[in-house]
């Protein structure tokens, strides 16, 4: 049995996908923003307002090359934060800079010949530089970060040493940090309702890979481990639960944030049914992406592995008994992951990456 889509929208990539990243979508309780990272610059869009034209566009001056670090931008568009090799700046849309964090150089080596992004030698000095990464809390008021030090305002913070700071996005002031204790090649963060807490998955190739969950109270950073080798995809919309999978992409298991325990779990292999066109028993698992809808449902995907067979397939995945339920019957061919876009919706991008649909379910 499958359950059908509906196109709710299509919005246009406002940069030449050429010589831009694919657009995302960063979303918070009551707002939701397309953004996407080009050349030079990095294109905002307020998408509050799916239907019609975007109801605002706001573009930051990029202060280095888009291949290094990562970049997130606040709920108000007020701020786009770049998390790059040598530090996390905050650029206004003027082109001024509110303020930087500056920290250790994520190549390894302070010794290189340049960190000054508008010296010939910064592309060669870090070519292969490994990457942190940061988020903005769904008030504007928090810049979560995960950078390496030494911190420039903390001397004591040691070289080498990965940190994951609460910044104060109108000063840029670190009020807290914590050691995360990985080597990193890269991250990435997961919004919270909660303005106080975020998610932070951590890629270290073959080792250990945690998911890590934060909470600030206003004076202090704790970070709680809720997994090894796990990736987080979503968290659900009351704040309850978390979404991760393991680096493998065997199974989707369900967290529970407020006992910091497993509260389920869904093997691909057991429970979803081999390819139409999978005549050589290849394995069957879960993309890196998944949606939230509610807190009992969630669109996954099994794109990736379905990809070599053909047309990907998603999936409605009832999370309350970590159960499939039905395939998504989409009205066109859908490329990619489902992705999380907030307010019972999820995101596909175009083959093309010029255009990102939004869906919902039907009715029954």
């Amino acid at each position: 049995m499958a359950r059908t889509a509906r196109l709710v929208s299509t919005v246009a990539a406002p940069l030449d996908p050429s010589s831009a990243d694919a657009p995302r979508v960063l979303h918070w309780p009551g707002r939701r923003l397309l953004v996407q990272r080009g050349d030079t610059e990095l294109v905002t869009q307020n998408l509050d307002r799916l239907v019609g034209e975007p109801t605002s566009e706001v573009r930051f001056r990029a202060p280095w090359p888009r291949r290094f670090g990562a970049v997130t931008a606040a709920p108000d568009q007020d701020i786009a934060v770049f998390a790059g090799v040598h530090g996390v700046r905050a650029v206004e849309a003027t082109g001024a800079v509110r303020w930087e964090v500056r920290h250790g150089c994520w190549s390894g080596s302070d010794t290189h010949p340049s960190a000054n992004p508008d010296d010939d030698l910064f592309e060669e000095a870090h070519e292969h530089a490994d990457s942190g990464s940061a988020a903005v809390s769904a008030d504007g008021l928090l810049v979560w970060a995960h950078v390496i030090g030494p911190l420039q305002s903390d001397p004591e913070t040691e070289d080498g040493q990965e940190l994951w700071v609460v910044v104060d996005a109108g000063r840029g002031t670190v009020l807290g940090h914590v050691e995360t204790s990985t080597t990193a090649s890269n991250s990435a963060h997961t919004h919270h309702p909660d303005t106080g807490q975020m998610g932070l998955s951590i890629g270290e190739g073959e080792e250990g890979s945690p998911a890590l969950w934060g909470q600030w109270d206003g004076s202090e950073l704790t970070v709680d481990e809720i997994g090894i080798e796990r990736v987080i995809l979503d968290a659900d919309p009351a704040g309850r639960h978390v979404l991760t999978t393991s680096v493998g992409q065997w199974s989707l298991i369900r967290h529970d944030l407020r006992t910091d325990s497993v509260a389920g779990e869904l093997d691909a292999a057991d429970a979803v049914p081999k390819h139409p066109l999978n005549s050589d028993d290849g394995r069957t698992y879960w993309d890196f992406e998944a949606a939230f809808l509610d807190g009992a449902a969630v669109i996954a995907g099994t794109s990736e592995c379905d990809a070599r067979y053909g047309q990907g397939r998603h999936w409605l995945v009832n999370t309350t008994e970590m159960r499939l339920e039905d395939e998504i019957d989409y009205p066109f061919s859908i490329t990619g992951p489902p992705r999380s876009a907030g307010g019972n919706l999820w995101y596909t991008l175009s083959r093309e990456r010029d255009q990102i649909h939004f869906w919902e379910l039907t009715r029954d």
